[in-house]
């Protein structure tokens, strides 16, 4: 499998993934692993109307996710997988599968997080699911557009892990 891309956004598709990661990087196939987008019919149709036709989407719940990604389902496929979340991201890595690195591309600010970047916001979850994927090893960078230049976030995230008096696992 060549897994061109894991980014975590709460958008999950929208113009940066379609008008900048799809242009710039060599996509064929993006997965979808959400159990929230698998179980909604409305936000499936919309997302399929974002991806050009040459894109094949797939929506997948986390379960089916990490089964077909551990049995060799997209091994010929040029693959972005998209996660809503940190925590998804970890559910996957606990099921088996390996990724060297996660682009963390937009966590926005709702109520009850805190911004730490222009387009990273996060809760006590959030900064524990990050940790949690330090400790498996993946690199945690930030950008919005590939052609960005990369930003590691474990400095941003270990800073706010001691401020929330989380120790690293």
């Amino acid at each position: 499998m060549s897994i061109k891309v894991v980014r975590i956004d709460d958008r999950l598709i929208h113009g940066q993934i379609v008008q900048g990661w799809l242009k710039t990087v060599q996509i064929d196939k993006i997965l979808v692993v959400s159990d929230e987008v698998a179980a909604d019919e409305m936000q499936q149709i919309l997302m399929s109307m974002a991806v050009p036709g040459s894109v094949k989407l797939i929506i997948k719940n986390i379960k089916d996710a990490s089964y077909d990604l551990s049995n060799g389902v997209y091994d010929s496929d040029r693959l972005m997988i998209l996660f809503s979340n940190p925590q998804d991201v970890v559910r996957v890595l606990n099921d088996g599968i390996q990724f060297q690195s996660v682009n963390v591309g937009g966590m926005h600010y709702s109520h009850g997080k805190k911004q730490l970047l222009t387009n990273l916001s996060v809760d006590r979850n959030d900064v524990e699911s990050f940790l949690r994927l330090l400790s498996f090893g993946v690199e945690l960078e930030a950008r919005a557009l590939p052609q960005d230049e990369k930003y590691n976030i474990v400095f941003d995230i270990q800073k706010e892990a001691e401020l929330l008096g989380i120790s690293a696992k």
